[in-house]
């Protein structure tokens, strides 16, 4: 059965911007590393990081596949209804992270991305999560997948 537009408005307003399901994982894996000590949310950092390691000059990013565009299934995944308006919505999205990323780049930070299907394999998202966190920040700039 499909959604009236008044059943899809009420969707849409309950979907969040912080605190979401993959980010609360992805910060559970973390501490389930004893990896601690980050900061949520910097509102001084460009982009305001999802978990922000201060002291490391490392910050992560945790991606929803549809909302940035990922080349997943999901993020390829196009609405029929209003098509043009989400064109649009996800390249601006697509647009600012890159400007985020740029610009932490420049203030010497490091950053990584990590995208929400990439929870479904959590011994590889570890070891990811804790490469980049333990890696020296000398230039290790992780770019996204686009």
């Amino acid at each position: 059965m499909k959604e009236s537009p008044e059943q899809r408005r009420y969707v849409m307003r309950a979907v969040r911007s912080r605190n979401t399901t993959p980010e609360r994982a992805v910060r559970q894996l973390l501490r389930s590393q004893g990896l601690s000590g980050y900061r949520l949310h910097r509102k001084e950092l460009p982009g305001k990081p999802d978990v922000a390691f201060m002291g490391r000059r490392k910050v992560i990013f945790v991606h929803g596949c549809f909302w940035h565009g990922h080349h997943c299934p999901r993020g390829k995944r196009m609405p029929v209804n209003n098509a043009e308006y989400w064109r649009h919505k996800i390249g601006r999205n697509r647009e600012r992270d890159q400007t985020c990323l740029a610009e932490l780049s420049r203030l010497g930070w490091s950053v990584l991305i990590v995208w929400e299907c990439e929870l479904r394999d959590k011994p590889a998202l570890i070891e990811k999560l804790v490469r980049f966190v333990n890696e020296p920040s000398i230039d290790s700039n992780q770019q996204p997948c686009f």
